[in-house]
């Protein structure tokens, strides 16, 4: 039998293991970081402070924002604070935590998706009756639901996965703790757990993508029937942005989570997070902005340039 040890520190072996610029990688994280936040938080000030912003669609990209900051919270500021200490060592309560926090938040932004879909779905497809279907009331269940059922996935995968055996020098091959990179250390057989997660996983992926699925091809019929070729740009512009963030996220979910693991290595998984945990969160604030008539003249307006545009 292989020795195992009780509870004590994990240690991760981190992104910067993996470069040869270790020092500039850490650079370019901590300015991605920060422009994340701050993007993501302008973002919800916009929201918050311009009434023509105060509509569904936008209370539920505020929700994607609060999301993505989160997010790139739970991994970057310990990997950042790793690499300047000289430390990589994380207590199991602390790993425990930031898997919780992670799954949370992963499952959550997977069904605020969906329902960003729906949301679209009954503007194009039912603007005279959008207020009533997406009244104030219908939105606050929406984004509870979400909460509440991400948080469900967090509560089921981390306790057990932190309750396994660990064995030898308890290394992570990961730049947090990651839930499939931290089973892998286990001496005990994980196989029922993993396909339990497995079937998580593709559930939370896979109720969302139905609903994006069926949401997208009856707005994509009802834009097809539109006389107005200014309405018809409108509603693919407004539709272009979701379906931008759902391609980059889910892309990289379903690698990570329905792919086989028999294909991943663990410098493919990191890059690959990376992508999800600090891209994407810094992607969206970009996407929703750049490409949104409204919210880049609520910028304006906010940042006192309406008068010199």
């Amino acid at each position: 039998m292989r020795n195992y040890t009780g509870q004590s520190d994990f240690t991760l072996l981190g992104l910067f293991s993996q470069s040869k610029h270790p020092v500039l990688l850490a650079v370019v994280i901590f300015v991605a970081f920060l422009v994340a936040l701050s993007g993501n938080a302008l973002l919800i000030l916009l929201m918050l402070s311009d009434t023509h912003l105060h509509t569904p669609m936008y209370f539920f990209i505020s929700q994607l924002s609060i999301m993505d900051m989160m997010y790139i919270s739970v991994t970057v500021p310990k990997m950042l604070m790793d690499q300047v200490l000289g430390s990589h060592k994380i207590s199991a309560t602390a790993c425990g935590m930031q898997m919780f926090l992670y799954l949370s938040l992963i499952g959550s932004e997977f069904l605020l998706l969906g329902a960003m879909s729906y949301d679209r779905y009954v503007a194009i497809c039912y603007p005279l009756r959008y207020p009533v279907l997406m009244n104030h009331r219908v939105c606050l269940l929406l984004i509870s639901v979400c909460w509440l059922l991400g948080s469900l996935d967090g509560f089921l995968l981390t306790p057990v996965a932190m309750t396994f055996p660990f064995c030898g020098t308890r290394t992570i091959y990961h730049f947090f703790c990651e839930v499939r990179a931290v089973t892998k250390l286990s001496c005990s057989d994980t196989w029922l757990y993993e396909t339990l997660m497995y079937v998580c996983c593709v559930l939370m992926i896979l109720i969302p993508v139905i609903v994006i699925s069926g949401s997208y091809s009856s707005i994509l019929l009802t834009v097809l029937r539109m006389n107005s070729a200014e309405g018809r740009k409108k509603a693919l512009a407004t539709c272009s942005s979701h379906m931008t963030v759902v391609l980059l996220f889910y892309g990289a979910a379903v690698y990570t989570y329905v792919i086989p693991p028999s294909i991943h290595t663990p410098e493919k998984d990191m890059m690959v997070s990376v992508f999800y945990t600090i891209v994407t969160p810094l992607l969206n604030p970009l996407i929703y902005s750049l490409r949104n008539k409204n919210v880049t003249e609520a910028m304006k307006k906010f940042l006192g340039l309406a008068p010199i545009f």
